[in-house]
């Protein structure tokens, strides 16, 4: 069911067709869908929770910019090993190196979100923001598995060069923390700034 027509529309501020249907998963469709283009590149000696939150915000206020008087939703996955920021990998190099790095190991992945909300009276939008992180290991990888997953094409853009909504479910030994921040969006935390945004929810 989707969710009650609200006063204010809801704009997501994101290309990715995951993190769209994850709101769809919770009754929200979003009266829009705007991309934001930004600059994803780390800072010099960014960390990787720092960079999620910085990129989930700069989202969220460059497509405000369009959208007077809407709510914003803006995210940001990022897959980390240790302080390591992994790439959305667009190679199959970068997908291979990526695989190799997280092979019988536990990496975090942060996921940022922000929700800018309509201000009252004229006032600036209100900002409520969460940053959430979800612990994830994986088996050792054989070249043979490495090699098969590079082939099935289900790496491309994605951050740490994989999708654990697909055939990688199969590589995770152990989870600690939401499963759909490591698709692409923390829907309890999604849900709860919604709510208390004001935000009619379904």
């Amino acid at each position: 069911m989707a969710n009650a027509p609200a006063a204010h529309p809801l704009v997501l501020a994101s290309a990715s067709p995951r993190r769209l249907d994850l709101l769809r998963q919770i009754g929200v469709v979003p009266a829009a869908v705007d991309p934001a283009d930004v600059d994803e590149s780390p800072l010099p000696r960014e960390l990787p929770p720092g960079h999620a939150a910085r990129l989930a915000a700069a989202k969220a206020e460059a497509v405000a910019a369009r959208h007077p008087g809407a709510f914003v939703l803006a995210a940001d996955t990022v897959v980390a090993c240790g302080r390591r920021i992994l790439p959305k990998a667009e190679t199959e190099a970068q997908a291979r190196a990526c695989l190799d790095l997280l092979s019988g190991r536990r990496h975090r992945v942060y996921g940022g979100v922000v929700l800018l909300a309509p201000g009252a009276d004229g006032q600036p939008p209100r900002v409520l923001d969460r940053l959430v992180r979800t612990d994830v290991t994986f088996k050792a990888l054989s070249h043979e598995e490495v090699e098969s997953y590079i082939a099935s094409g289900e790496w491309h853009g994605k951050a740490g060069g994989y999708a654990i909504q697909g055939r990688a479910a199969a590589y995770v030994r152990w989870i600690g923390g939401s499963y759909s921040n490591v698709v692409g969006l923390p829907l309890h935390e999604v849900a709860t700034l919604l709510h208390g945004a004001g935000y009619p929810l379904s």
